[in-house]
């Protein structure tokens, strides 16, 4: 009898990562079924992946994130369409309308401070951990002691991480 765990047949890693993004659509497909209003204090921090195949931003957008962006859906976006493999959305920044197009697998974190629940991915173009990117500056509110998301699990929140190691 060995110790080591068999390589699984069956990826298990990526059919978790495909119903965890599933709930991001849902959210925001019930977002925009409820007439693109975000209910209560809900306010969502979306961080993806800019190089992803699929993803569309303005150029100077990506320029100033070339690997990773955070995003902030609370107040001031339009436009919010859902498919079943991504989202597009209209943001200002810096008083700049733009668009943005995301697929779900381009996603690396999704958080809803005002319920305490976020979702962390793993990157689907490689296995690095995200590099330190700045804030969000979409034209959002700020008001509120909202501006860090929360990280961990150890500290009683509703953060669920997933990072299911591969064996090459």
């Amino acid at each position: 009898m060995s110790d080591e765990t068999p390589d699984s047949l069956i990826p298990y890693d990526e059919i978790v990562q495909e119903a965890l993004r599933a709930v991001v659509g849902r959210v925001l497909g019930e977002i925009v079924a409820g007439g693109s209003e975000l209910p209560g204090e809900h306010h969502f921090y979306i961080t993806f992946k800019t190089g992803a195949a699929g993803v569309s931003i303005p150029a100077h957008l990506r320029e100033r994130f070339p690997d990773e962006m955070t995003i902030v859906l609370q107040n001031k976006f339009w436009d919010l369409e859902v498919t079943d493999h991504g989202f597009s959305v209209g943001l200002s920044f810096n008083q700049v309308p733009a668009k943005l197009d995301i697929p779900f697998s381009a996603i690396t974190a999704f958080v809803d401070p005002a319920v305490d629940f976020g979702l962390q991915f793993q990157a689907t173009s490689d296995n690095l951990p995200p590099e330190e990117h700045e804030d969000a500056e979409n034209d959002g509110s700020t008001d509120g002691d909202d501006s860090n998301p929360p990280k961990g699990s150890d500290d009683g929140s509703n953060v669920v991480t997933v990072d299911f190691g591969r064996k090459k």
